[in-house]
């Protein structure tokens, strides 16, 4: 049973003093749309997508209670969350770095991060086969006591250290943006291993470097451009070989869509079909390493239009639906994917990075 963890007050979330990443005001008009790229748009049409194909049918489908204080409390300091919830019973403000929020922002934040936490829980119970989080807003920026890129809470980071404390984990990010946050939060842990696969280059700019201070981390920066080949060349080669010498007891998807080859915050070329295969080689490897204990957290991507294509493709892979949505961008992102020449490149890259992530302890 594949469990899918929505609630609609997540799609309530604003932080509408933006007009794209440029704070509104002076010669900067608002838009209509409520401002951030961060919209609940992408979301609640992936919800409305999987209700009108019939895929909604071959899921299990609820909420979740909201993270409590003390579960927020094991990654979260108590002063930031002060300030977070005093700021939000005010009407709403700003915290950290590009990180806007209105009013009822903490309360949200933690339903956001009570349905991850939810889908780790349900796996780990045995209650579902793997589960699928719609959160929002996302979390795998979010440092500790700093807010960045639309992230409040770290929403993986609280879902993995409300469990037990001696599970492995192992978070395979393939968000657009670099997971800092999850990497920071368990630099000096060595049952997490955290994987980031990640446009180099892109936010945060000063973090996401191949080599980390990090004790079980994996960074791949790869170049703008890298398309369909390269995702799934740098599963092959380095996620995948890292799962299988790092055993986990759970693996847990950073689930952003911004890698799609049409996302207004990105430069990469991957397509819904991208998305689906990485996800059935996960699955694949969870069958192998952890009983088939998968869960995914819903991170970024800002195409309103493919992202509902994207997440139907990985939601349809999880449950073993024969439901497919047919994705009106597939021709236009298989048509500008990288030249044999650009794909020769990439693949001598990745089996670069492969090699020296091969004599990474895990």
């Amino acid at each position: 049973m594949t469990l899918f963890l929505t609630d609609e007050k997540c799609f309530w979330h604003s932080g509408g003093n933006y007009a794209l990443t440029a704070p509104v005001g002076g010669l900067v008009q608002p838009l209509a749309a409520g401002g951030l790229p961060e919209s609940p748009e992408t979301k609640r049409r992936l919800r409305n997508l999987i209700d009108v194909t019939g895929l909604a049918a071959d899921l299990t489908i609820r909420s979740a209670p909201a993270a409590p204080l003390d579960d927020l409390l094991r990654v979260h300091p108590q002063s930031y969350l002060t300030e977070f919830a005093q700021l939000s019973a005010q009407g709403g403000g700003e915290l950290g770095e590009r990180t806007p929020f209105g009013p009822g922002g903490y309360d949200i934040a933690a339903l956001s991060a009570g349905l991850v936490t939810e889908a780790v829980r349900s796996v780990l119970a045995g209650e579902a086969r793997n589960a699928y989080a719609l959160s929002r807003p996302p979390g795998h920026h979010c440092l500790p006591d700093y807010p960045m890129g639309f992230c409040l809470l770290a929403n993986i980071a609280i879902a993995i250290r409300s469990a037990a404390s001696d599970l492995r984990v192992a978070v395979v990010d393939w968000d657009v943006h670099h997971g800092n946050g999850t990497e920071a939060i368990f630099a000096d842990d060595s049952n997490v291993l955290t994987l980031s696969v990640h446009q180099d280059g892109n936010y945060p700019w000063t973090t996401g470097g191949v080599d980390t201070a990090a004790q079980a981390n994996i960074n791949i920066p790869l170049p703008p451009g890298s398309g369909h080949k390269a995702y799934l060349r740098t599963m092959d080669r380095i996620v995948l070989p890292a799962l299988k010498r790092f055993r986990p007891d759970l693996i847990i998807v950073a689930c952003g869509f911004d890698a799609s080859g049409v996302d207004p915050l990105a430069r990469m070329l991957a397509g819904s079909d991208t998305f689906g295969l990485m996800t059935a080689m996960l699955m694949r490897a969870a069958d192998t390493l952890c009983e088939g204990r998968l869960a995914m957290a819903h991170e970024g991507g800002y195409s309103e239009v493919h992202v509902p294509f994207c997440g139907h493709a990985v939601l349809a892979q999880m449950s073993g639906s024969k439901i497919l949505a047919t994705d009106p961008l597939a021709a236009r992102i298989a048509a500008h994917q990288p030249s044999a020449h650009m794909d020769a490149v990439h693949e001598g890259l990745i089996d670069e990075l492969a090699a020296h992530f091969a004599a990474v302890p895990l």
